[in-house]
């Protein structure tokens, strides 16, 4: 299976569930889209960009509500 395969089908099931628990649990609505179309994929290939991928994905969300396109 390709990676674009992999991120396929991890975005179909966490659709579906979400999908279901909004149906079945009550679970609040969310009206933007769930997933980016695309996905940005890199290969770490060593220590230094491995770190720096890491305190991208550790403090970018502390950042959203700076973003334009925060909802």
């Amino acid at each position: 299976m390709s990676l674009s395969d992999i991120v396929h089908r991890f975005k179909t099931l966490t659709t579906k569930r979400y999908t279901d628990g909004v149906n079945n649990n009550d679970w609040p609505r969310f009206n933007k889209k769930l997933w980016q179309r695309n996905y940005y994929e890199h290969i770490i290939r060593d220590e230094k960009s491995y770190y720096q991928i890491s305190e991208y994905v550790q403090t970018n969300p502390l950042k959203w509500q700076d973003d334009k396109y925060y909802a």
